[in-house]
């Protein structure tokens, strides 16, 4: 890669949080970032999950934090910031499980959407201040899903953070664009990660692969996390309040 090109993707020299990073999704887009130069702080409660074939950056750096939890948050934050400043925030910690909705338990409702809306736009908002001062743009990305434009059986209350998750996405990306931040969204199709386990069973799993142009499960290393690492560069300057869907075509699927 030229000279030319190397500025608008690479990352070298920004710091920044990805949340829920030990695993899954969130663990590919860390480290992809980490391989683009930047330092990348895991806020989850679990260490990084060493047990897969994935290219390893030592530029990711754990951090034991809940971050439902505002004391324990706020001083992980804070920490950070003094340190190295943030240029970026990647809101990837999420959770869901299959459950029917007249059977939605009132402390699973409260518990879904403390992690996947409260959190999401609280560490936003504590970041807030220093992403404004970034020299490269401030960026947030969060991670939407195709629940927030589809209804899907027995994870109603899922549907219902990512719907939320959109709202806060286009609210910010107006309020915040004249402070030096913009703020998009990236919406995962079905990309094999524990997460999809816990929600599809092997028929359902056909089933919805059949309703995908590119009949196929997408790869979180190769597929998913180039996206992020783009919108997080200075390619991306100029896009804000939007969503990407790398999904294989299945929002775009009719019938």
């Amino acid at each position: 890669m030229n000279d030319i090109i190397l500025p608008f993707f690479s990352l070298a020299g920004r710091s920044g949080i990805v949340t829920g990073a030990s695993a899954g999704i969130g663990r590919a887009v860390a480290h992809m970032l980490g391989h683009a130069g930047a330092t990348v702080y895991n806020f989850s409660r679990r260490p990084t999950q060493r047990d897969i074939d994935l290219p390893w950056s030592e530029g990711v750096i754990d951090v034991a934090v809940d971050i439902t939890d505002e004391a324990s948050l706020t001083a992980a934050i804070a920490d950070i910031a003094e340190q190295r400043g943030i240029d970026f925030l990647v809101n990837n910690a999420g959770k869901t499980r299959r459950v029917d909705a007249h059977e939605v338990e009132a402390e699973f409702w409260r518990d879904i959407h403390a992690l996947n809306v409260d959190a999401l736009f609280r560490t936003s908002q504590l970041c807030y201040p220093w992403l404004k001062q970034s020299p490269h743009v401030g960026r947030i990305v969060n991670v939407s899903s195709m629940a927030a434009h589809l209804g899907f059986e027995g994870v109603t209350p899922y549907c219902s953070t990512k719907a939320a998750v959109m709202g806060i996405t286009r609210g910010l990306a107006v309020e915040w664009a004249g402070q030096n931040v913009v703020v998009n969204a990236v919406a995962p199709g079905w990309v094999k990660t524990n997460m999809t386990a816990t929600v599809a069973d092997p028929q359902r799993l056909e089933n919805i692969l059949a309703r995908m142009p590119l009949h196929r499960y997408g790869d979180a290393w190769s597929e998913l996390a180039p996206v992020f690492c783009f919108l997080l560069g200075d390619g991306a300057r100029y896009i804000n309040g939007q969503e990407i869907a790398v999904d294989g075509g299945a929002l775009s699927f009719g019938f």
